[in-house]
Protein backbone atom coordinates (compact mmCIF):
# COMPACT_ATOMS: atom_id res chain seq x y z
CA UNK A 1 0.00 0.00 0.00
CA UNK A 2 3.32 2.29 0.69
CA UNK A 3 4.75 1.48 -2.58
CA UNK A 4 1.78 3.25 -5.16
CA UNK A 5 2.31 6.74 -2.44
CA UNK A 6 6.41 6.48 -2.80
CA UNK A 7 5.62 6.51 -6.80
CA UNK A 8 3.08 9.30 -6.96
CA UNK A 9 5.88 11.47 -4.35
CA UNK A 10 8.63 10.90 -6.56
CA UNK A 11 6.60 11.45 -9.52
CA UNK A 12 5.07 14.47 -8.35
CA UNK A 13 8.89 15.61 -7.28
CA UNK A 14 10.40 14.43 -10.97
CA UNK A 15 7.50 16.68 -12.38
CA UNK A 16 8.14 20.28 -9.82
CA UNK A 17 11.36 19.95 -10.75
CA UNK A 18 11.10 19.90 -14.58
CA UNK A 19 8.00 22.61 -14.28
CA UNK A 20 10.54 24.55 -12.74
CA UNK A 21 13.44 24.37 -14.91
CA UNK A 22 11.29 24.90 -18.40
CA UNK A 23 9.18 27.74 -16.83
CA UNK A 24 13.03 29.45 -15.62
CA UNK A 25 14.50 29.02 -19.24
CA UNK A 26 11.07 29.89 -20.70
CA UNK A 27 11.28 33.40 -18.25
CA UNK A 28 14.84 33.74 -19.46
CA UNK A 29 13.81 33.67 -23.18
CA UNK A 30 15.68 30.51 -23.87
CA UNK A 31 14.51 28.13 -26.13
CA UNK A 32 13.48 24.43 -25.40
CA UNK A 33 15.52 21.79 -26.12
CA UNK A 34 13.02 19.60 -28.06
CA UNK A 35 10.66 21.90 -28.78
CA UNK A 36 7.58 24.02 -27.33
CA UNK A 37 7.08 23.76 -23.60
CA UNK A 38 3.43 22.75 -24.36
CA UNK A 39 4.29 19.36 -25.98
CA UNK A 40 6.70 18.75 -23.77
CA UNK A 41 4.11 19.54 -21.18
CA UNK A 42 1.69 17.48 -22.73
CA UNK A 43 4.76 14.63 -22.85
CA UNK A 44 4.99 14.74 -19.14
CA UNK A 45 1.53 14.76 -18.24
CA UNK A 46 1.00 11.17 -19.98
CA UNK A 47 4.04 10.10 -18.81
CA UNK A 48 2.73 11.10 -15.38
CA UNK A 49 -0.80 9.39 -16.75
CA UNK A 50 1.32 6.22 -17.04
CA UNK A 51 3.21 5.62 -13.97
CA UNK A 52 0.17 6.69 -12.08
CA UNK A 53 -2.17 3.96 -14.11
CA UNK A 54 0.73 1.38 -12.97
CA UNK A 55 1.04 1.97 -9.34
CA UNK A 56 -3.26 1.69 -9.56
CA UNK A 57 -3.53 5.48 -8.73
CA UNK A 58 -6.89 7.63 -9.44
CA UNK A 59 -6.63 11.02 -9.92
CA UNK A 60 -9.83 13.12 -8.92
CA UNK A 61 -9.80 16.77 -9.05
CA UNK A 62 -12.56 17.68 -6.88
CA UNK A 63 -11.64 15.04 -3.96
CA UNK A 64 -9.75 17.83 -2.31
CA UNK A 65 -12.37 20.40 -3.35
CA UNK A 66 -13.65 23.17 -0.44
CA UNK A 67 -17.16 22.34 0.69
CA UNK A 68 -19.76 23.88 -1.35
CA UNK A 69 -17.16 25.28 -4.33
CA UNK A 70 -18.47 22.52 -6.74
CA UNK A 71 -22.20 23.37 -5.62
CA UNK A 72 -21.81 26.88 -6.24
CA UNK A 73 -20.36 26.28 -9.83
CA UNK A 74 -23.33 23.99 -10.59
CA UNK A 75 -25.78 26.42 -9.52
CA UNK A 76 -24.36 29.21 -11.83
CA UNK A 77 -22.74 31.36 -8.81
CA UNK A 78 -19.20 31.56 -9.92
CA UNK A 79 -18.53 34.39 -7.34
CA UNK A 80 -19.74 32.74 -4.65
CA UNK A 81 -17.50 29.36 -5.47
CA UNK A 82 -14.83 32.14 -6.13
CA UNK A 83 -15.17 33.17 -2.62
CA UNK A 84 -15.56 29.78 -1.09
CA UNK A 85 -12.45 28.80 -2.55
CA UNK A 86 -10.70 31.78 -1.63
CA UNK A 87 -11.82 31.41 2.29
CA UNK A 88 -10.96 27.99 2.12
CA UNK A 89 -7.38 28.42 0.61
CA UNK A 90 -6.17 31.64 1.22
CA UNK A 91 -5.35 32.26 -2.51
CA UNK A 92 -5.56 35.30 -4.07
CA UNK A 93 -8.36 36.27 -6.52
CA UNK A 94 -7.07 35.99 -9.98
CA UNK A 95 -5.98 32.29 -8.74
CA UNK A 96 -9.57 31.07 -6.89
CA UNK A 97 -10.97 33.10 -10.35
CA UNK A 98 -8.54 31.20 -12.72
CA UNK A 99 -9.36 27.72 -10.50
CA UNK A 100 -13.03 28.14 -10.44
CA UNK A 101 -12.88 29.11 -13.94
CA UNK A 102 -10.85 25.40 -14.80
CA UNK A 103 -13.50 23.74 -13.20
Amino acid sequence: MDQPIIILVFVVMVWIVVFRRLRGAQRRGESAASGDLGVRMMRLEAKVDLLMKQAGITYDPHANLPPGVLDAVRTGQKIEAIRLYREATGVDLKTAKEFVDGL
